[in-house]
């Protein structure tokens, strides 16, 4: 039974995504970076110190965004983008069946 969504658009779109989260990764490692440091700042109060890590532990949660995103990919049933692309190659036409 042919699917009747978009593999192609979907997997398009999660490499969108996944571009923008690489794009981002730089800044969120410097940011983590930054609150590392900060957790070492002389006399921090422990109410701060649990702020920090909790920001670091926000930002180091970009990994669960990437495998949901893998998750994603590997959802799409094997060959369907290459069946999908193999279909548009002779137009949008829907089939019959």
């Amino acid at each position: 039974m042919p699917i009747k969504w978009s593999a192609v658009q979907v997997s398009q779109a999660m490499d969108m995504a996944a571009g923008f989260i690489t794009e981002a990764d730089l800044p969120l490692l410097q940011a983590k970076i930054v609150a590392t440091e900060a957790k070492t700042i002389a006399n921090l109060p422990g109410y701060l110190d649990d702020r920090l890590r909790r920001v670091i532990t926000q930002l180091e949660r970009i990994d669960y965004v990437k495998s949901a995103i893998e998750a994603v990919r590997n959802a799409i049933p094997d060959g369907a983008i290459e069946a999908e692309r193999e279909s548009l190659k002779y137009g949008s036409q829907q089939s019959l069946i």
